[in-house]
């Protein structure tokens, strides 16, 4: 499989890591949180900010309750938060549709405009998760100022075949998630570990607080394409941030081909071809596998 060339081999792109307390089933209040926290990475120079896993509510297993339409509040929110402070914005929200119930990923450019949602593909069956949701069935690669994007959610990062799908396509995989503090040390090893074997950038964005009774302790890093840390505090009271190169990950897999020598890169049991968001509705829509 060859690994296809950057969309622009010079482009970068600073990428604030908004960690917070979301809360638990206080949209209102989580997404005026959220505003302070994209606030203060605009003022870093970020052009790309990643907010945790259903942000709006917490890791809910309620989604009857809880989930909203593409329309919904928190969405529109959302949007005009991309759109006053100029950037762009991917985070996770708790969706219905006529298909059922959705853990995804909404990426918003700096416009507000929805770009592209991308569905978790492995539902946390230990919480019950997948009683409640539809699973996505494809990755997602988006143009973000010229750096390919792929976001993933919280579960996901323990398929690395998931990631292998996207990787050939991808500069930056984001993993957005509600990380209970127990099981942080694997947070702390997975990130690398996905940056290592793609020899792409990592941004993983997890939450603070507590919800429903679980401990979230934060711990969200970036790392660049050889597994080296590379987030960076630039401003007090601000988000970390990730500068990401393209040129550095094109450089890295020209030096070592190793994505070349994947015999199977999309593995039976794993996900399909990525689809690619271009700002269209239909691409936005398909992106869900549904």
């Amino acid at each position: 499989m060859s690994v296809m060339a950057p969309n622009d081999a010079h482009a970068t792109l600073r990428v604030a890591l908004g960690e917070y307390d979301t809360g638990w089933h206080q949209p209102q209040g989580s997404v005026n949180r959220a505003e302070v926290v994209i606030k203060r990475a605009a003022s870093t120079g970020a052009r790309l900010v990643v907010l945790p896993e259903m942000c709006a509510t917490g890791f809910t297993m309620e989604p009857e309750a809880w989930a909203e339409q593409l329309d919904g509040p928190s969405f529109a929110r959302l949007s005009e938060l991309a759109q006053k402070h100029d950037v762009w914005l991917i985070a996770g929200l708790a969706m219905r549709d006529t298909a059922g119930f959705h853990n995804i990923a909404v990426v918003f450019d700096d416009h507000g405009e929805l770009q592209a949602t991308y569905a978790k593909q492995r539902l946390f069956t230990y919480s019950g998760e997948h009683e409640h949701y539809v699973a996505g069935t494809a990755p997602l690669v988006v143009n973000i100022d010229g750096v390919r994007v792929s976001p993933f959610i919280c579960y996901d990062v323990r398929f690395p075949e998931l990631f292998r799908a996207a990787a050939p396509w991808a500069d930056l995989l984001v993993v957005i998630a509600n990380w209970p503090a127990p099981r942080r040390a694997h947070w702390d090893a997975l990130l690398p570990a996905r940056a290592i074997e793609n020899l792409a950038y990592v941004a993983g964005v997890n939450r603070t607080g507590a919800g429903d009774g679980i401990a979230y302790d934060g711990g969200s890093a970036g790392y660049d394409p050889w597994g080296e840390p590379a987030a960076q505090r630039v401003a007090v009271a601000s988000p970390s941030v990730v500068d990401v190169s393209a040129e550095r990950v094109a450089t890295i897999r020209a030096k070592y081909p190793f994505l070349e020598d994947m015999r199977q890169p999309v593995p039976a049991y794993g996900a399909g071809t990525p689809s690619f968001g271009d700002g269209h509705t239909s691409a936005a829509r398909s992106a869900v596998g549904f």
